[in-house]
């Protein structure tokens, strides 16, 4: 089992910035790739960005390429989301998932194991 904990949401000014982490405990060197998706109301869970935890391959949505950048510190076990340039689009609940599964296609959310409970971000006008 791995448990999942994010943490940094918050309420935030278009065009500011936040930093969302995602803390692994459990079996934690089973995990592949660590993915973060987010929910916003009304809507489906969408892709935000993964990232292959051994070799640090990052994946993006194209929504927040450019914008957005995902990391690792593999001896924190934690997954860091920088979001710059914020926009009111980007509201939502971001979770944090984790695959164990080598091959995992990491932009299918079902493709994730492990999920936290969640982090809420809210950029405002």
């Amino acid at each position: 089992q791995v448990q999942l904990v994010e943490s940094g949401g918050g309420l935030v000014q278009a065009g500011g910035s936040l930093r969302l982490s995602c803390v692994a405990s459990g079996r934690t060197f089973s995990t592949h790739i660590m993915g973060w998706f987010r929910q916003a109301p009304g809507k489906e869970r969408e892709f935000v960005a993964a990232i292959v935890r051994g070799d640090g391959t990052p994946y993006y949505a194209d929504s927040v390429k450019e914008r957005f950048t995902i990391s690792r510190d593999n001896f924190k076990y934690t997954t860091y989301l920088q979001m710059n340039s914020l926009k009111l689009e980007d509201t939502a609940v971001y979770y944090c998932g984790a695959t164990t599964v080598w091959g995992a296609d990491a932009y299918l959310d079902t493709s994730y194991t492990y999920w936290g409970q969640g982090t809420q971000v809210t950029v405002s006008s």
